[in-house]
């Protein structure tokens, strides 16, 4: 059974890259510190406990949260600017981690997080720009697909407006060139 994606709506494609409008999403988040793989794992095991069960329900008991993609990571700095970076890598050491939930939940509904690492965040409908690649997300690779998708939407002439976010679907251990990961920014 395929895991629940966030709701979209392309407005334009071209080749590897997309211009989307995404619907309103809640998304449960950890910042977390380490190299963007250890910070990944730690951020991802965080907020699986989460999912799996470590929260409560207004009846005191926990709940079980599907699964969906994909998990999202992005560096995180003092103050979160509305500059974009080139790259993809860590300031102040700290990366942001985030699971979106299913639809079904709303913030009254969502099971409560136990663990207070773990945040739950409405994010209202956001215009995104995206570029699709395979393989592994190393940094340099992910940077490298960052530089492009900022060239990309330079030469459209439209003006990123938050911080470049990593967004990976599949397992770890899926076969390399099986992986669909992205690059994505907020734009106006």
């Amino acid at each position: 059974m395929a895991a629940e994606e966030p709701e979209y709506t392309i407005i334009e494609q071209a080749d590897e890259f997309e211009l989307r409008a995404y619907a309103p999403r809640i998304i449960a988040q950890a910042t977390v510190s380490g190299s963007m793989g250890q910070a990944s794992n730690r951020g991802f095991q965080v907020i699986a406990d989460y999912i799996f069960g470590n929260n409560s329900v207004s009846n005191g008991a926990s709940e079980k949260i599907s699964m969906t993609v994909p998990v999202t990571m992005e560096p995180q700095s003092e103050k979160i600017s509305m500059t974009v970076p080139v790259s993809m890598k860590q300031s102040n050491g700290k990366w942001r981690v985030d699971f979106f939930m299913p639809s079904k939940y709303t913030m009254e509904n969502l099971p409560k997080p136990n663990n207070s690492a773990v945040e739950l965040i409405e994010i209202p409908a956001t215009n995104y720009a995206a570029i699709r690649f395979s393989g592994r997300t190393t940094e340099a690779k992910t940077a490298k697909k960052t530089k492009q998708l900022l060239a990309w939407l330079k030469s459209k002439g439209l003006t990123p407006v938050g911080e470049p976010v990593l967004a990976r679907y599949n397992s770890p251990v899926s076969l390399p060139f099986m992986r669909r990961n992205e690059v994505i920014v907020p734009y106006e």
